[in-house]
């Protein structure tokens, strides 16, 4: 039996676009650290002289990152990372200047999972990591060093995060970097925030030092609640 010449499923295979291969080396600039969120990424001449494709497949490739999220074109000024992942260039946009309350909605369960992990598989070298950012975190507030404090306690629930041993978690916990980070900008100049409250942090190490999965995911959960009253009780929820 002859088969069908027009089978589809004997079509010729085709190389993948251009444009796929450029978005996958953009992508993986950006992943490496590379090009660092934040940073403009090279104008697009070099792009093209260094990737040696056409102005049209450069093009359709940034679009395409753009509209994930993973880049920002700015007119006249040029194309900047704006997230190091599309799940945290997605969670960014999704976000997108919402009330507090949802993305404290999305750390309850995340928090108080990631510290009852924690509290059975943390070694010491993370506790003490975690001790490290939480003595930052307290001498920044009191300077009134935003960009510290911000950093410290960042570098303290993820590290919770990464103490988890679950990689999974771990990584959807950083996709909130940026989010978070504009939820506390706003948050520290509001009356009544208190930056250096030890509910969730310093009571949280000690349930992990204890290695107690229950206590940690307890003062985990008292962190996210106790911000979440605050932030109903201060007119801005």
């Amino acid at each position: 039996m002859t088969a069908d010449p027009a089978d589809p499923a004997l079509e010729p295979v085709r190389r993948p676009a251009l444009s796929d291969e450029v978005i996958e080396r953009i992508r993986a600039r950006i992943a490496s650290g590379d090009w660092p969120v934040g940073s403009r990424i090279p104008p697009e001449p070099e792009l093209m002289r260094r990737l040696q494709v056409a102005r049209g497949t450069v093009r359709e490739a940034v679009r395409a990152l753009a509209h994930t999220g993973l880049l920002e074109v700015r007119r006249g000024d040029g194309t900047y990372v704006k997230a190091k992942s599309e799940l945290s260039g997605a969670v960014t946009r999704l976000y997108g200047g919402s009330d507090l309350g949802q993305l404290l909605e999305v750390r309850e369960g995340l928090d108080a999972q990631a510290a009852r992990l924690a509290a059975a598989r943390a070694d010491d070298t993370a506790l003490d990591a975690l001790a490290d950012a939480l003595r930052r975190r307290t001498a920044s507030w009191e300077a009134r060093d935003f960009d510290a404090w911000i950093a410290a306690d960042w570098d303290f629930h993820a590290g919770v995060a990464d103490a988890s041993g679950n990689a999974l978690l771990a990584e959807l916990y950083r996709n909130l970097a940026g989010p978070l980070r504009a939820a506390m900008a706003e948050a520290w100049s509001t009356s009544g925030f208190q930056g250096a409250d030890p509910v969730g942090h310093e009571t949280l190490l000690a349930a992990l030092r204890d290695r107690d999965p229950a206590e940690a995911g307890r003062q985990a959960a008292a962190n996210v609640s106790d911000t979440r009253a605050w932030d109903e009780g201060s007119g801005r929820g």
